[in-house]
């Protein structure tokens, strides 16, 4: 096999992905802790609450299982 037929043979496969900072995996088993605990030491959901003190009530009916997985934000469209 010449040098130009193996050249052309493994740039055949080759795929050119950019290069960029941006993590490949989410990694949410590791930051969700660390999330949390900006949320608690914030009283993120406490001051949600003291927002809506007073508003009226939001219901979502929640219906049975979804065949596509869990409800989501998708599914109030």
């Amino acid at each position: 096999m010449t040098d130009q037929a193996k050249s052309e043979q493994t740039s055949k496969y080759k795929l050119n992905l950019p290069e960029t900072s941006f993590p490949m995996r989410g990694d949410l088993a590791k930051r969700e802790p660390a999330w949390l605990a900006q949320w608690q030491e914030k009283k993120l959901y406490q001051t949600i609450r003291a927002v809506r003190k007073g508003a009226k009530k939001f219901i979502l009916h929640d219906g049975p299982p979804y065949a596509n997985g869990d409800i989501h934000i998708g599914h109030a469209v």
